[in-house]
């Protein structure tokens, strides 16, 4: 792997508090989880950068998903617009709650379902996120879902 592409990652990522939606201890986890999980491992790759590593700040614009994105030799502003994502995360939060709830009162195989479902929706949104940077950003799945998961925490406000 050459320097540049090694250099192709994520160092820091900070959320904007005042677009930081409030969250139940689990959402806080799971945004927590992702921070960590995506700083550990990511590949992240700015159109037109000449290499990383990279920092993120993630906020909302007038209903846009900013993404803020800092380099050695890079620095730009990406707006997305949140309504493709809209269902996605409607459904995603839903299947949460479901999911969160089963944990403490349902079998096994109930809470096996729902978390089949999280995750599927959790591929969606990823996906999507992955088409709506297309251009703009490249980054792996892995990467992309972490990402999701912390577009959600920008998004709902409960």
């Amino acid at each position: 792997m050459t320097d540049a592409l090694a250099s192709q990652h994520l160092k820091s990522i900070v959320i904007d508090d005042d677009s930081l939606a409030a969250a139940s201890r689990d959402q806080e986890q799971e945004r927590q989880v992702a921070i960590f999980d995506l700083l550990d491992s990511n590949y992240f790759e700015p159109a037109d950068a000449k290499g990383g590593p990279y920092d993120l700040k993630l906020s909302l614009i007038e209903n846009r998903l900013a993404f803020d994105i800092a380099g050695p030799d890079y620095a730009r502003r990406h707006l997305l617009s949140l309504s493709p994502f809209k269902g996605v995360i409607k459904d995603y939060f839903m299947i949460c709650d479901s999911y969160y709830s089963a944990i403490r009162n349902s079998t096994p195989q109930q809470i096996e379902a729902l978390d089949m479902g999280r995750r599927g929706l959790h591929n969606e949104g990823s996906s999507l996120l992955r088409e709506r940077l297309e251009g703009k950003v490249k980054t792996d799945l892995d990467s992309a879902r972490r990402l999701f998961t912390l577009i959600c925490a920008l998004h709902w406000r409960g």
